[in-house]
């Protein structure tokens, strides 16, 4: 398979605290870009492949900051959409302790819910080596869960693969809201991506195997059960792929199953073999969480290479 990754969402200015504590305690904030597709699309391109994201964003500052963030990690900005009617999204970080970040959404009558089909480039995405979704894009609203349909549909029209990540996240929908638009998408779907969690919201299982098998049942041919610090599953047409964790300093998790995500579908882009997928993107999330910060993490190739720790000349 080669081509390029065709990814739709939304794309979220981040504020984060850069201490532990409460977040009213932060002496200041550093700002960045968050946002699952955008971050996938940015770590696909850092791994060699050719990627691009299509969303809105307002007439902001915060709109110029993600279209600049893009355009610098090779992501081109042609498909980003300015919306004058409306604000770019925030996200907001607290690291409340070691082990815990809170994170804080204020995304409601955003520019990146304002997604419509008409946004979508068909013959981008017919022309694409994989359209990539989440399970965030049709939660953000009925114009961006058309928008999402309306990719879906132009790629099995044009028989090109679909990736979902189910992403599931409770404040844009409830369980019972989510089950139902999130399976569909899962039996378009050529790969799956999903925590046990989020494998529960649409089967029954008890562990990654089981979870992965009834998965499969909806139709995908590729399956992967993220873990985090535990590894991987993979059930890739009807072999099972376990993928062991790599040790990793965990600063900063979110944007880890993006990273995984991007790691696994930069060598499928490459027709890398299906073990190669799995290592690929495990090692992507390990390296993705040591760094603050969505994406500032993602390794390129000479760096997922490296995770090993030998030393090797540049």
């Amino acid at each position: 398979m080669s081509g390029h990754l065709v990814t739709l969402g939304e794309a979220m200015a981040a504020l984060s605290s850069p201490i532990t504590g409460p977040l009213r305690h932060a002496p200041h904030l550093k700002l960045g870009v968050a946002g699952a597709e955008a971050t996938t699309a940015i770590g696909v391109s850092r791994l060699g492949g050719q990627a691009v994201w299509i969303g809105r964003v307002g007439d902001d500052e915060f709109g110029e900051l993600i279209r600049m963030t893009l355009s610098g990690q090779g992501v081109p900005g042609e498909q980003v959409i300015t919306d004058d009617t409306a604000p770019t999204a925030l996200l907001v970080k607290e690291r409340r302790n070691g082990m815990r970040t809170n994170v804080s959404y204020y995304r409601s009558g955003s520019a990146g819910s304002r997604l419509q089909p008409a946004d979508l480039d068909p013959q981008l995405v017919r022309t694409a080596g994989a359209l990539h979704l989440t399970g965030i894009t049709p939660a953000l609203s009925e114009s961006a869960r058309a928008a999402a349909r309306a990719a879906v549909d132009t790629a099995q029209a044009a028989g090109v693969p679909i990736s979902l990540d189910i992403n599931y996240r409770r404040a844009l929908w409830s369980p019972d809201e989510a089950a139902r638009p999130l399976r569909e998408l899962a039996r378009a779907s050529t790969v799956l991506f999903a925590t046990e969690d989020e494998a529960r919201l649409l089967v029954d299982g008890s562990g990654p195997d089981e979870l992965a098998a009834e998965l499969a049942k909806l139709g995908p041919a590729q399956v992967v059960i993220k873990r985090g610090g535990d590894g991987a599953f993979g059930l890739v047409d009807g072999q099972s792929l376990p993928a062991p964790p790599h040790p990793s300093t965990v600063v900063d998790p979110v944007g880890a199953g993006d990273a995984f995500a991007a790691g696994y579908l930069a060598a499928l882009l490459q027709s890398a073999p299906a073990e190669q997928r799995m290592q690929d993107a495990a090692a992507a999330g390990a390296l993705a969480v040591a760094v603050d910060g969505d994406w500032e993490g993602l390794p390129d190739r000479a760096e997922l290479a490296d995770l090993d720790g030998s030393d090797v000349s540049r």
